[in-house]
C-alpha cells in the first residue's frame, strides 16, 4: 500500500428513520458496525469509530464527537483532527455493500463518489472548510471535496429502514455472484 490511509466509521446518526441503531443492526451474522470495521481494518492503516461517546454498546471504541448536533460533518471534523495520516476516508455505518477495494480508490483518488459526499476521502487540508461550515450552521459536506470518482453504485447503497437492509442483503448476494472481486465476504 503506497499511500498511508485513516478510516473513520461514523456511527453518530440518530436512526431516526431507522427506528432502531443502525450501527447494532445485523447484516450477514454481523452488526453494521462490525462488518464497516472489518472493511475498514482491510483498507486502512489506522482506523478511528467516531460517534456519541457511551451512547451505544460497541464491540470498538467510540470517539466523542464533542457536539450535541447529529451531522456528518460533526464526526468528519473529529476524525480528521484525531487521523494521524492526511488522507482520510470516511465510511458511514449504513453502507454494507462498500469494500476495502472501493475506499482505496476513493482514497488514491482523494475522491467522493458521483452519488454525494460520503463514503468519502477526505485530507487535513478540509478541516479548515468543514470547521466554517459548522460554525455557520451550514452542515452540508457537497463542494467540499470537488473531485469526483466514477464508482459502481451498487456499492454505495445505505439503509435507513429494516427493509433496506433486507433489500441490500439481496444486492449483495447479486453482487458476490456477479463480481466475486468485489465481495466483501469471500
Amino acid at each position: 500500500m503506497s499511500l498511508e490511509l485513516s478510516g473513520v466509521l461514523l456511527v453518530g446518526g440518530a436512526s431516526t428513520r431507522f427506528g432502531s441503531p443502525k450501527a447494532l443492526a445485523r447484516f450477514r451474522g454481523e452488526t453494521l458496525a462490525e462488518r464497516a470495521w472489518g472493511v475498514l481494518g482491510e483498507a486502512c492503516e489506522e482506523r478511528l469509530a467516531v460517534g456519541k461517546a457511551g451512547e451505544l454498546a460497541l464491540p470498538l471504541p467510540v470517539l466523542g464527537d464533542g457536539s450535541e448536533l447529529r451531522a456528518p460533518i460533526v464526526g468528519m471534523i473529529a476524525g480528521l483532527r484525531e487521523a494521524e495520516h492526511e488522507t482520510v476516508v470516511f465510511l458511514p455505518v449504513d453502507c454494507p455493500l462498500v469494500t476495502p477495494e472501493l475506499l482505496r480508490a476513493l482514497a488514491e483518488a482523494r475522491a467522493v463518489p458521483q452519488t454525494g459526499p460520503l463514503p468519502g476521502a477526505y485530507s487535513k487540508a478540509d478541516l479548515p472548510e468543514l470547521e466554517r461550515r459548522l460554525a455557520a450552521g451550514e452542515l452540508s459536506l457537497r463542494g467540499v471535496n470537488a473531485n469526483v470518482l466514477e464508482v459502481d453504485e451498487r456499492l454505495l447503497a445505505n439503509a435507513n429502514t429494516p427493509d433496506e437492509l433486507s433489500a441490500l442483503e439481496e444486492d449483495l448476494a447479486a453482487l458476490d455472484e456477479e463480481r466475486p472481486g468485489l465481495a466483501v465476504d469471500s
